[in-house]
């Protein structure tokens, strides 16, 4: 049995930006690191969008947008968001810019195995894969297992569901310096459901039906949403590029109670996505600089059990899944609530968990009080 210093079972976006600081930190090349997936990331399964005011990951960028739009059945609202752009960035852009900079470095391997189960053994811990056994230091599990939110009722989990074409039109119908939000204007059929449009040129974008509720819907019925909201917006003629379909847990379950000393659950089986968005490229990049730097910290006395705490945002995110869980035909009404009266600049910031208590409470104010605060006397009675 092969020994690594760490094993990283999974190769989605958090293993690759933990891998990718590691990489950059320099600490690491004394490292034998392995890491096991059965996706090679050949193709373009996903895109991920974000906020931002730096110049993250501008190289493999393939479109940012500087104004927005927020759309209401009554009302449009649109906002120049500097010092934000808005992101995006393609799967396989992001997996061949990670693993260019990975097979350059002697000491990480990449297997393309399943990996079927993991335990920490106190001394080292043990990874099977449906076709060998592996042992290591430490094991990073980013492969999300919902049975376990499955086993228990005390924290909630909504879906953030999504299936979109990437349409090519006759007609120049885009404004291709504005992206959509989102558009609350599609009937809600007692869920939060929406649309959200990316266009790249002015024929050109990506066109995705996304809800935040319990329960998936079946292909079809995406499908007939976003083939409906283009004859809307006046689309005759348009060919079909690409889709792409996905659902993100939205949960505040605390992951990380499954670390064991040597065993850490990273991405969305760490709780890294943010819960009351579904958004995870930034959070997960923040998410893995931390990680690195506890490790880096810890000086050979490593224990994952001591990695990660709550915070305040696990709080705000808490209620604002429960108000949700509860009643989700509130969804529409709550974001309005949050966008309808200014830009959304402090808005982004909250949600990047970067505001001052003060700035916490002018967002939260903005929300409607009788569901939250029903919300908060459930959490205490609970």
């Amino acid at each position: 049995m092969k020994h690594y210093d760490y094993i990283f079972a999974g190769t989605g976006l958090a293993t690759l930006l933990t891998v990718y600081e590691m990489i950059l930190s320099s600490q690491f090349k004394d490292k034998t690191i392995l890491l096991i997936d059965q996706n090679t990331k050949k193709n373009n399964d996903r895109t991920w969008c974000f906020w931002d005011k730096t110049s993250l990951f501008d190289d493999i960028v393939s479109k940012k947008w500087e104004t927005l739009a927020f759309i209401t059945p009554s009302k449009i609202q649109k906002w120049n968001i500097n010092p934000y752009n808005y992101k995006m960035i393609k799967g396989i852009d992001f997996y061949d810019f990670i693993f260019d900079i990975i097979n350059k470095q002697s000491n990480i391997t990449f297997l393309k195995e399943k990996v079927i189960g993991f335990e920490d053994l106190g001394n080292q811990c043990l990874v099977t894969t449906e076709k060998n056994s592996y042992s290591s230091t430490l094991v990073f599990n980013s492969i999300f297992k919902p049975k376990i939110l499955a086993s228990q009722n005390k924290y909630p989990l909504l879906q953030q569901h999504f299936l979109g074409w990437f349409i090519k039109a006759k007609e120049s119908i885009f404004n291709s310096q504005c992206a959509t939000f989102m558009d609350f204007s599609v009937q809600q059929k007692e869920n939060t459901r929406f649309m959200y449009v990316l266009p790249f040129s002015d024929s050109e974008a990506l066109i995705e039906y996304t809800l935040f509720s319990k329960d998936l819907l079946a292909k079809q019925e995406y499908e007939e949403e976003v083939r409906n909201y283009i004859a809307k917006m006046g689309i005759t003629d348009y060919e079909i590029v690409e889709k792409e379909q996905g659902n993100i847990p939205m949960t505040s379950f605390p992951f990380w109670k499954q670390n064991t000393k040597n065993i850490i659950h990273i991405g969305s089986a760490g709780g890294w996505t943010k819960a009351s968005t579904g958004y995870t490229f930034k959070k997960s990049y923040k998410q893995a600089k931390t990680l690195v730097a506890f490790i880096l910290k810890s000086k050979g006395n490593l224990n994952f059990k001591n990695y990660a705490k709550k915070n305040k945002f696990w709080y705000y995110d808490i209620l604002f899944i429960d108000v949700l869980y509860q009643n989700n035909a509130l969804g529409k009404f709550l974001f309005t609530a949050l966008f309808k009266k200014k830009n959304p600049v402090k808005i982004f910031k909250f949600l990047d968990e970067e505001t001052a208590l003060l700035e916490d409470l002018e967002v939260i104010w903005k929300c409607p009080k009788p569901p939250f605060l029903k919300a908060v006397l459930t959490r205490i009675i609970r």
